[in-house]
């Protein structure tokens, strides 16, 4: 097994549950709110992070990650990739344990920092394409 493949197999089963999706919003056109929603159906809880801070799937919303009063485990991202690196270091500070940016979402500057930093990462990957491939 490559090391991707076993970074994404260990923040999926082994990392925590908590995820917090920065993007997430009840607009059901957007990924987020499917990819979100499958999260949940496999166990996740999943907070959404979003300047309206809507409840979404029937979890309360906040602002920002800094918002959040509890540990998050995972910051899944789908904003633009020039947002994308200020929103793995907001994960970095929150004391997230990985990162995920999702499909198209690359900054290669941004995994540097973060693996660095001792938290997982994954870019330009799906948890919702990966997480059924587990078995």
């Amino acid at each position: 097994m490559d090391a991707e493949t076993e970074t994404i197999r260990r923040i999926l089963t082994s990392t925590g549950d908590t995820w917090a999706v920065v993007g997430l919003s009840n607009n059901t056109a957007r990924a987020a709110y499917g990819v979100a929603g499958v999260l949940q159906r496999f166990g996740k809880r999943v907070v959404p992070v979003h300047p309206k801070a809507e409840t979404v799937h029937g979890e309360q919303g906040y602002a920002s990650l800094a918002d959040i009063p509890f540990p998050v485990d995972v910051v899944d991202v789908f904003v633009n990739s020039d947002l994308a690196g200020a929103v793995a270091d907001e994960a970095v500070a929150a004391g997230a344990k990985a990162v995920w940016f999702q499909l198209d979402v690359i900054d290669d500057a941004a995994y540097e920092r973060t693996r660095a930093a001792g938290l997982d990462m994954i870019m330009d990957r799906c948890p919702a394409i990966e997480i059924p491939k587990l078995g």
